[in-house]
């Protein structure tokens, strides 16, 4: 289920607003809150605009529209279709009320804590999977979720590793050369296979032959 909510300006890490989350929640969660900060910290123009973050037993799911971060945490288990399907409905709402004063100067944070509402009123509808409309949801194609990029937050934290959109397409780019260099190395077998196995078959019965009729006959 979708756990708590954050959202945030991009260039700055600026909380905007947040979920109203219980004494538990808020327990339970203060490291992977005090993680989605980190995140925030580290995003800027050119970061991958979704994003799904692993930590512990929760996902951290982020997307960015325009200069403003929306990042859910979530259960593993949780739909990753849903969390992002959620977030682009916090999204769309907080546009139309919010986005034109988000980039003032002078903006305190959690500006906009009357949000919460919405947050809440959606968060519900979101929580159960088995629902009928979430179920819609799971069945449409209205995003390839496998392709967003995925991380894990301890590289992130201590191995110095990037949510920059273009380190992202380098590693993709190294991935899809390494497979390329593998389908090349094994069409170049085949090639090799053709064109030399059948006179290295031919020779070896001759050979075979041969080496029989030297012995036995």
């Amino acid at each position: 289920m979708v756990k708590t909510t954050i959202i945030a300006r991009v260039n700055d890490g600026l909380p905007l607003a947040a979920s109203m989350d219980d004494e538990q929640v808020e327990m339970e969660l203060a490291e992977h809150k005090g993680h989605a900060k980190t995140i925030f910290r580290s995003l800027n123009m050119n970061s991958e605009p979704r994003c799904s973050i692993e930590s512990g037993n929760y996902v951290l799911h982020y997307i960015i529209e325009g200069s403003v971060c929306y990042l859910c945490i979530c259960d593993r288990s949780y739909p990753r279709k849903l969390a992002f399907s959620y977030l682009e409905e916090l999204g769309k709402e907080f546009n139309v009320s919010y986005g034109n004063e988000v980039d003032k100067p002078g903006l305190r944070p959690y500006a906009f804590v009357k949000f919460d509402t919405f947050m809440q009123k959606t968060k519900r509808i979101y929580q159960d999977t088995r629902t009928q409309s979430n179920l819609t949801k799971l069945n449409e194609d209205l995003q390839d979720v496998t392709r967003i990029m995925t991380k894990n937050m301890e590289d992130l934290l201590w191995r110095g590793d990037s949510l920059d959109r273009m380190s992202h397409i380098s590693g993709e780019l190294k991935d899809s050369a390494k497979m390329f260099k593998d389908k090349a190395r094994h069409l170049n077998l085949q090639a090799l296979y053709r064109k030399y196995g059948p006179p290295v078959i031919i020779a070896t019965v001759i050979l075979l032959v041969f080496t029989v009729r030297y012995y036995y006959f």
